[in-house]
């Protein structure tokens, strides 16, 4: 057996006994890594920890950190007062405002993650009080990112249109961005409907932030929801400053909101002393485990692997189906740009036989790689479970990856069926 499918077939038992066995994953993926770099891939310690996601883990302990000091010091109720009156009291209109917020941060340049951890920690922490699934309002938040990824002036656009011009490939920048951001519209609207989001409708806040049901009171908002202390008022401006050092001066979001943290916890140590414990470190374990063992599978050759396999079919419509699947599958534990980059040059010599459109299979590729970012094993999914409080974070997991999963197996084939079938481009 090669040692490209005895990694896959490890990867599958650490997936069997976490699932069993309620072991974390990423401590699995650890000893996975551990055991396949050394005795399968021949690799040294520093070969094995080259795929060790450092920068993500800074952005999931930053961001969680400087948002359990705002959760500490009331500044996330805050934000949710203001969301409240922001839509005039109309619950079931606040998921489709995140989704908007981190389109159009996207759109103009965020990068996606970047977006996520600024929208979700207020979007997750409004669906605790309010009694909204977290999953509606994970998903919502990821596939707004996703929506408005591709417009012509966002990162994720603006690589793809890059690869297409270095691969002197026909290409449509608007077809690109309005692939994604339909797709993902339809998907958002589905996730509406079955998680919850049309018996919101009938769910109000009155202008001071109290919940109701049309025609009946209910509880009041805590008095000082509304109030904005110095701790409160340093946050926010902590918030903003994590906003502009992102989007504007293209800071690390995670470098970022752990120095803001820092800040704010030396001027109010008392509410800042719990937010250490508040950060999801199972979550840090598990996601860091996961991608180091991915990091392993790609040091090895096991994903070029899986490409050239699919390569070598001579039926040009079946090998773009199944690379939009390896894009999706892949993308779920990985970078989706570098996904983007390899993939693409990989379709080029079926888009030289002009038996599939060009522009059509560079979306589908596209949307296929980034739909499935709600995987709590990617970075947007594993924001999204870092970012939820007050939930079991092994069931919200699990919810993730059964989403994550279901997603995975429809998304490509629908954009397949829809976008490559036809022959566009």
């Amino acid at each position: 057996m090669s040692a490209e499918l005895i990694s896959i077939l490890v990867l599958v038992v650490v997936f069997v006994i976490a699932t069993t066995r309620s072991i974390n994953m990423g401590a699995l993926a650890f000893a996975a890594a551990f055991g396949v770099g050394e005795l399968v891939a021949d690799l040294d310690a520093d070969g094995i920890f080259a795929g060790f996601p450092g920068d993500l883990f800074v952005v999931l302990v930053g961001v969680t950190y400087l948002f359990a000091i705002a959760r500490a010091n009331g500044t996330t109720d805050w934000l949710v007062h203001a969301a409240i009156r922001l839509v005039r009291g109309r619950i079931a209109l606040i998921p489709w405002v995140m989704f908007a917020i981190t389109g159009a941060l996207t759109a103009i340049g965020a990068v996606s993650p970047a977006a996520v951890a600024i929208v979700a920690p207020i979007a997750l922490s409004f669906a605790a009080r309010y009694g909204i699934s977290p999953l509606l309002m994970g998903a919502l938040v990821v596939h707004g990112a996703q929506a408005g990824g591709f417009s012509p002036i966002s990162i994720y656009g603006s690589i793809v249109n890059g690869v297409v011009e270095r691969e002197n490939l026909p290409g449509n920048e608007l077809v690109l961005f309005f692939a994604s951001l339909v797709v993902n519209l339809i998907i958002a609207a589905i996730v509406f409907v079955l998680f919850g989001g049309l018996k919101l409708k009938g769910r109000d806040l009155d202008s001071e932030g109290d919940s109701r049901t049309k025609g009946n009171g209910a509880g009041e908002l805590a008095a000082d929801a509304a109030n904005l202390t110095p701790a409160r008022t340093a946050t926010l401006t902590a918030l903003a400053a994590l906003v502009v050092a992102v989007l504007v001066f293209d800071l690390d979001a995670g470098l970022s909101a752990i120095t803001l943290a820092v800040i704010l916890s030396a001027f109010w140590p008392d509410a800042s002393r719990k937010a250490v414990t508040e950060v999801a470190w199972p979550t840090v374990l598990l996601i860091c485990g996961v991608l180091t063992y991915v990091g392993v599978l790609e040091e090895m050759g096991t994903i070029e692997y899986a490409g050239n396999a699919v390569g070598d079919i001579g039926v040009p419509l079946l090998a773009a189906v199944l690379l939009c699947y390896i894009a999706a599958i892949i993308s779920a534990f990985a970078s989706s740009v570098g996904i983007m980059g390899a993939l693409i040059p990989l379709a080029v010599p079926f888009l030289a036989q002009g038996e599939i459109g060009a522009v059509g299979m560079i979306a589908a590729l596209a949307v296929s790689a980034t739909v499935v970012d709600v995987s709590p094993f990617s970075t947007n999914g594993a924001l999204v479970l870092a970012a939820a409080p007050d939930v079991d974070r092994e069931r919200f997991f699990r919810q993730l990856m059964v989403y994550g999963g279901i997603v995975v197996a429809a998304v490509p084939a629908a954009v397949w069926l829809v976008i490559v079938v036809p022959g566009f481009g």
